[in-house]
C-alpha cells in the first residue's frame, strides 16, 4: 500500500470517526509498510498505539480490505522503534506486537511525568487562603463544612466535591485552604491542585509533544486532583474527554477530586453531558451571595490583620457597617476598598472617617451602586407577604394588600430616586399625598411594630443582596 493510499484511506476515517478522534488519534499514525498480511504504523507513543489497536483497528482493517488491501493485522511502533504491547492479547486479536531490542520498559517511560508531576506539586498557593482566614456566614457555612470535612484526608465520603458560586464568594478560598491543610495534615499524600486553563494547557502540550503517556500518568498517580474553575473546559472537546476519562480513573481507584466552578454543572453551556453527569454524582455546593453580616464579619476580620502593620490608624465607627451596605457583590472588592483605604489614611495620616472614606473610595461606591427598579420592589414585596402583584397596584384597600402595598412604597422611596408623584403611578395612578402617608405610616410602624420593622429589614436586604 502506498502513502498516497493511505492517505485516502484517512479522509474516510475522518468522516467515520469524526474530527475530535481524527486529529488526536489517527492524524498521528505514520503509515510503515504493508508485508505479509500486517500493516505497520509509527506511533508517538505506547499508550496511542494500545489505544488505537483497542478501539479503531477493526475499522482501519475493514477501509483497507474495502480498498483492496490483503490485511490481517496491525502492528504500530513508538518513533524510537520501540514496540507497543496491545492490552488485548488474545490470539487473533487485529493488532499485532513485534519484539525489539529496543523494547523500553513503562517505568523508564514514565519518569518525565515524575519531574512534571514535582513541578505541578509546586505550584504556588496563596498562604493568606487558609481556613483561619475564612469567614464563615450562613451564605457559605455549607461549603466550609464540606471543605472541613475533605481537607482531614481521612475516607472519602463524596466524591466529588463541587463548589460553585459567582465572582469573589470564596471558592479558591476553600481551594487554598483545602491544599494548606492536606499538605499539613497529610503530607505523605500526593496532593495537585491547579486550575482547568492549566489543564488544557498541559494536556494541549502533551499532545503537541507527543507525550500522552506521561501526562496520564501524572493526573492518574494523584491521590487529591484539585480542579478550579472547571467551566474553563467548556467547549474543548478533546480536553473534557481527557477530563472525563481522568475522572473516571481517580474515582474508580477511591481518590479524592474537588472541583470549584461559577455556576452549577448543569447550567455550564457547552459542557458533555456525562462530564455534567459525573460532576453532579458528588456533593455539589453552593456559596450564596454574600450577607451583611458576612460582609461585616470579613471587613472586622481584614481589620484586625491590618492593626499590625497599621498600628497607629483608627477607624470610625460606622465606617465598616458603610462599606458592608454600600459594596454587596463582591468580596474581592470589598477587601480591596479597605486595603485601599488604610494606605490612603496612612500616606496622608488621617483618621478613616466617613468623609475620607467616601472622597477616597467614590469610584467603588459608583460602581457598587446598583440600580433597584419600582417594578423590582413591587414584585419583592409580593412574594414576601405572598400575594398577587396586581393585588398591591390594585385599588383593594383590604389591610392583607395595604400594609404591603405601603411597605413598597417605603421601600420604593428609601431605595430608589424616583419621586412621590412617579412612584404613585406606579402604584395603580395613586396621589403623591397617598404615597407619602403610606411611607409616614410605615416609619412609624418600624418604632412600635417589630414585626414590621424585621419585614421591612429583610426585604431590603434581599433587593440589595
Amino acid at each position: 500500500m502506498t502513502q498516497e493510499k493511505w492517505g485516502q484511506l484517512r479522509s474516510k476515517l475522518l468522516k467515520a470517526i469524526g474530527k475530535n478522534n481524527y486529529t488526536t488519534w489517527i492524524e498521528p499514525l505514520e503509515f510503515q509498510e504493508l508485508q505479509d498480511g500486517v500493516a505497520t504504523f509509527s506511533v508517538p507513543t505506547n499508550f496511542m498505539g494500545n489505544y488505537v489497536s483497542q478501539n479503531f483497528a477493526d475499522l482501519i482493517l475493514y477501509e483497507m480490505n474495502t480498498a483492496g488491501e490483503s490485511v490481517q493485522r496491525l502492528a504500530f511502533r513508538v518513533a524510537a522503534n520501540s514496540p507497543v504491547r496491545p492490552s488485548n492479547e488474545h490470539e487473533g486479536d487485529s493488532a499485532d506486537v513485534r519484539k525489539t531490542p529496543q523494547s523500553q520498559p513503562l517505568s523508564q517511560q514514565a519518569e518525565p511525568a515524575q519531574d512534571a508531576l514535582e513541578s505541578l506539586q509546586a505550584a504556588p498557593l496563596d498562604a493568606r487562603f487558609t481556613f483561619d482566614s475564612f469567614v464563615v456566614g450562613k451564605p457559605n457555612e455549607l461549603a466550609h463544612a464540606a471543605a472541613r470535612r475533605v481537607s482531614e484526608g481521612g475516607p472519602v465520603t463524596f466524591n466529588p466535591l463541587v463548589l460553585y458560586g459567582g465572582v469573589g464568594l470564596g471558592k479558591t478560598h476553600l481551594m487554598h485552604a483545602i491544599a494548606w491543610e492536606l499538605k499539613n495534615k497529610r503530607p505523605e499524600l500526593n496532593v495537585l491542585y491547579l486550575s482547568a486553563e492549566q489543564f488544557m494547557y498541559r494536556f494541549v502540550q502533551a499532545l503537541r509533544e507527543r507525550r500522552m503517556m506521561d501526562f496520564k500518568h501524572l493526573f492518574r498517580s494523584v491521590d487529591v486532583l484539585m480542579v478550579d474553575d472547571v467551566q474553563f473546559i467548556a467547549g474543548k472537546d478533546s480536553t473534557q474527554e481527557e477530563f472525563f476519562h481522568t475522572f473516571n480513573a481517580l474515582v474508580d481507584q477511591n481518590k479524592q477530586i474537588i472541583i470549584s466552578a461559577d455556576r452549577a454543572p448543569g447550567e455550564i453551556k457547552d459542557l458533555e453531558e456525562r462530564v455534567k453527569s459525573r460532576l453532579q454524582c458528588g456533593l455539589v455546593v453552593d456559596l450564596h451571595p454574600t450577607d451583611y453580616e458576612l460582609r461585616l464579619g470579613i471587613l472586622q476580620n481584614k481589620v484586625q490583620q491590618y492593626s499590625s502593620t497599621y498600628p497607629d490608624l483608627t477607624i470610625a465607627d460606622g465606617v465598616l457597617e458603610f462599606l458592608a451596605h454600600r459594596i454587596s457583590t463582591n468580596v474581592r472588592v470589598l477587601e480591596g476598598a479597605l486595603t485601599r483605604l488604610f494606605a490612603f489614611a496612612s500616606l496622608v495620616g488621617r483618621e478613616i472617617d466617613m468623609e475620607l472614606t467616601q472622597d477616597c473610595l467614590a469610584d467603588v461606591l459608583r460602581a457598587s451602586e446598583r440600580k433597584i427598579t419600582v417594578e423590582e420592589i413591587q414584585r419583592k414585596v409580593s412574594d414576601y407577604y405572598n400575594i398577587r402583584l396586581s393585588d398591591i397596584i390594585g385599588p383593594k384597600r383590604l389591610r392583607s394588600y395595604a400594609r404591603p402595598r405601603q411597605v413598597a412604597m417605603y421601600l420604593c422611596k428609601q431605595l430608589t430616586s424616583r419621586s412621590l408623584p412617579e412612584i404613585g403611578r406606579r402604584f395603580g395612578g395613586r396621589d403623591h399625598t397617598t404615597v407619602m402617608h403610606g411611607v409616614k405610616r410605615i416609619e412609624e410602624l418600624k418604632v412600635t411594630d417589630g414585626q414590621i420593622a424585621e419585614d421591612v429589614e429583610m426585604l431590603r436586604r434581599a433587593l440589595e443582596a
